[in-house]
């Protein structure tokens, strides 16, 4: 026997191919969606952690409050210098013993590191060493608040440290804190030494 298929049985089984093309599009459009979502999420957060770094090597700098020199009367050098430093306007919390000096002096470049980073991990060629000036909550080496003054002292006596400095001579100082800000500081050793113990730069 013959089989007739009738105009609605044809109508029927394009309607259900029509809505199996109509499910699978709503399905790849799903797909798609979460893809574009989830991408779209990971790319923000990686926006935002980067504008933070890009903030905070902005903000977290040091400011140079003075900075001076210990003679060494016997040969008329500075042997030791200080840097008092504070949080720069709108920094964050810096920890000192991640700071990394770049000394440029007349006898050339030295890398400087805080007294407590162990040998194994730096290649640095001195130390310096951090002491309170002002500090209310006893935090040092820490800066935690705009208010606190911390002296950084570079003793130029050790075997690997910088020379000692003479007469006239000029020195530039580069402190980078660990958020990647760069602060430098560039002084000049008096003309005179004679009869002084201690001096500006």
């Amino acid at each position: 026997m013959f089989e007739f298929i009738t105009e609605e049985e044809e109508r029927g089984q394009v309607g259900i191919g029509t809505l199996i093309v109509f499910i699978a599009m709503v399905l790849v459009a799903a797909i798609a969606a979460g893809v574009l979502i989830n991408t779209a999420g990971f790319l923000q957060s990686k926006a935002q952690a980067t504008g933070e770094q890009s903030a905070q090597q902005v903000s977290d700098r040091l400011q140079a409050i003075s900075t001076t020199g210990h003679v060494d009367t016997t040969n008329s050098t500075i042997d030791k210098v200080n840097v008092t430093v504070s949080q720069a306007p709108g920094a964050g919390e810096i920890d000192l013993r991640n700071a990394t000096v770049n000394w440029i002096g007349p006898d050339g470049t030295y890398t400087i590191v805080h007294a407590n980073v162990s040998d194994a991990a730096t290649n640095a060629d001195s130390d310096f060493s951090v002491t309170q000036v002002k500090d209310a909550d006893n935090s040092v080496p820490v800066l935690n608040d705009a208010d606190d003054r911390l002296k950084m002292t570079f003793d130029l006596t050790g075997s690997d440290s910088p020379d000692t400095l003479s007469e006239g001579e000029s020195v530039t100082i580069k402190i980078n804190t660990m958020a990647g800000a760069t602060t430098a500081v560039r002084f000049t050793v008096p003309e005179s030494l004679n009869g002084k113990q201690g001096v500006e730069l």
